[in-house]
């Protein structure tokens, strides 16, 4: 019985975060022979095939969005209300063929993210001009990723790397990041923070970033059933946001309620998702 449910929920976690096309792409992204960008060894591998990724991915959404050009871009051409649960597809997908495929898939999926990059034009309602292939807007979406993904790592992670191996984990990501377009992004936590650092007078909580917030936060695409749990990650993902941009996006901080129920959930959440995902992964699972 408790196998049977382990692998009901394992398979149902996977199909929200990996698609229709899942399997198939499984055993493409791991099966099919040739060189990779990154060696079996690499910190890079290690943080995406975490669960701590659920909680990570949620605070760089959040985090990303307090850059107005970024998230104008989003809200105008990304369809994340119409159809999260593809955008969420599409996003682990990527980061799966890149981090795990072959050498030559990963290019391609680098080549048609660029295409569409390239596509993607506008103006926000400031009237502020935006480009998504902007090797300065791709920077800040990258930095706030990787940083979002390593503090989730570092606080959830299974095995969390040490100080080397998380400097090493950011010079993994700046090799996708300058296939992408950034210019010069981060190669170890100390550049990461300067780089943050650097962008901070640009970002601000526009409206469309707090609808974004409400959204991801207050009214996700899910079950009521399921809600208490979802409620659980999100509350971690806010947790793992540096105090300004909290504090930009309205949503304070209640330190005895996070230190003595919000983390703690957030840890049982994590190992849950482990647990159930852990025969999908040896079967060559997702990132």
């Amino acid at each position: 019985m408790l196998t049977q449910l382990r692998s009901r929920l394992g398979q149902a976690l996977f199909r929200r975060v990996a698609g229709p096309e899942g399997p198939g792409n499984r055993a493409r992204i791991h099966h099919t022979p040739g060189p990779r960008w990154f060696a079996p060894d690499r910190p890079i591998r290690t943080v995406h095939g975490d669960a701590s990724m659920f909680i990570g991915g949620l605070s760089a959404l959040l985090l990303q969005s307090l850059h107005p050009r970024a998230m104008a871009a989003v809200a105008a051409h990304s369809g994340y209300r119409g159809d999260p649960w593809g955008r969420l597809q599409r996003t682990s997908t990527f980061l799966a063929v890149t981090t795990y495929g072959t050498a030559a898939d990963a290019q391609r999926a680098v080549d048609h993210v660029r295409a569409i990059h390239d596509r993607i034009r506008g103006t926000t309602p400031d009237g502020e001009p935006y480009h998504a292939a902007d090797p300065h807007l791709l920077g800040w979406v990258h930095a706030a990723e990787t940083d979002s993904f390593l503090r989730a790592h570092q606080r959830f992670g299974a095995h969390p790397l040490d100080a080397a191996g998380y400097d090493a984990y950011v010079a993994d990501t700046a090799r996708v990041a300058e296939a992408l377009g950034v210019t010069n992004p981060p190669r170890d936590r100390a550049q990461l923070a300067a780089v943050l650092d650097a962008y901070r007078p640009e970002l601000r909580a526009t409206s469309e970033a707090r609808t974004a917030a409400r959204f991801l936060l207050l009214q996700p695409p899910l079950p009521l059933a399921v809600r208490p749990l979802y409620a659980g990650l999100a509350a971690n993902a806010v947790a793992l946001l540096p105090p300004w941009a909290r504090s930009m996006l309205w949503l304070p901080r209640l330190p005895l309620v996070e230190d003595l129920t919000v983390r703690p959930a957030g840890e049982a959440l994590t190992r849950t998702i482990r647990w159930a995902m852990h025969p999908v992964r040896s079967q060559g699972g997702p990132a």
